[in-house]
């Protein structure tokens, strides 16, 4: 009678673990299947959105071309000048600067262009008007750090910004341009180049800097930024699923 409980008791156990064995693989099986739909999802997201992101670094490329081939056609128009380096052009960060020497367009503390200038500035207009339709301008007054004496100013921004906007004002008479597309900035001398220690370093802080902005870049690369951080939370999940 007792070897009879023992071996019920041993059926019993084997029943009983068999269950729990066999719960315990559905919910692992459930638990599998549910990461793998996760990660399929994932990854089919990873992947539009390095599609929309290699849309968005041809549409960005597109820009800057169109930027360098402008600034191709400028370096021609301004040879003369370029070599004489009273005018540089230079492709930032914000975009294609031309920058002017003060004294090629201004002369020595007064704020109205001086009539040698305008055959320079219609080189600049002409392209902006052929080229760059459409295109945000910004024009940048700057000076060096001698304090005004002479001139009148109250100081170097009003100066500065005084030049500016002269060169806008040129620039949207010439119908080279929106009115609603530029703007005039005065630095004064807080955005110096180069340090002001010797009078050649004082010339080349004094400038006008006309700036071509991209079209579409801010907008552009704020896409890029919020896709990037997409995909890398994206990449931490799917490490985290694969584990």
């Amino acid at each position: 009678m007792r070897h009879k409980r023992i071996q019920f008791i041993s059926v019993l156990f084997v029943i009983l673990l068999c269950m729990v064995i066999s719960g315990c693989s559905v919910t692992i099986q459930k638990g599998r299947r549910s990461d793998m739909e996760k990660i399929e999802s994932l990854e089919y997201e990873a992947e539009a959105l390095n599609a929309r992101l290699a849309q968005l670094e041809e549409a960005k490329h597109g820009e800057v071309s169109e930027l360098e081939n402008a600034k191709k056609l400028l370096e021609k128009q301004l040879k003369k000048e370029i070599g004489a380096k009273e005018v540089r052009l230079e492709m930032a960060e914000k975009g294609l600067a031309i920058i002017f020497l003060s004294e090629v367009l201004f002369d020595s503390g007064k704020a109205d262009i001086k009539e040698d200038a305008v055959g320079v500035l219609n080189k600049v207009t002409r392209v902006i008007k052929k080229n760059l339709v459409g295109r945000n301008i910004g024009v940048e007054g700057h000076t060096d750090n001698a304090p005004i004496k002479y001139s009148g100013w109250k100081s170097n921004w009003e100066l500065s910004t005084s030049r500016a906007t002269s060169v806008l004002h040129y620039i949207v008479d010439a119908e080279a341009v929106d009115p609603k597309k530029i703007s005039a900035t005065g630095h004064g001398q807080y955005k110096p180049v180069v340090s002001n220690d010797t009078p050649e370093c004082k010339r080349e802080n004094r400038r006008v800097e006309i700036v071509i902005l991209p079209k579409n870049m801010e907008r552009i690369q704020a896409d890029i930024d919020k896709i990037t951080e997409r995909k890398r939370k994206i990449q931490r999940r799917l490490q985290k699923y694969k584990k």
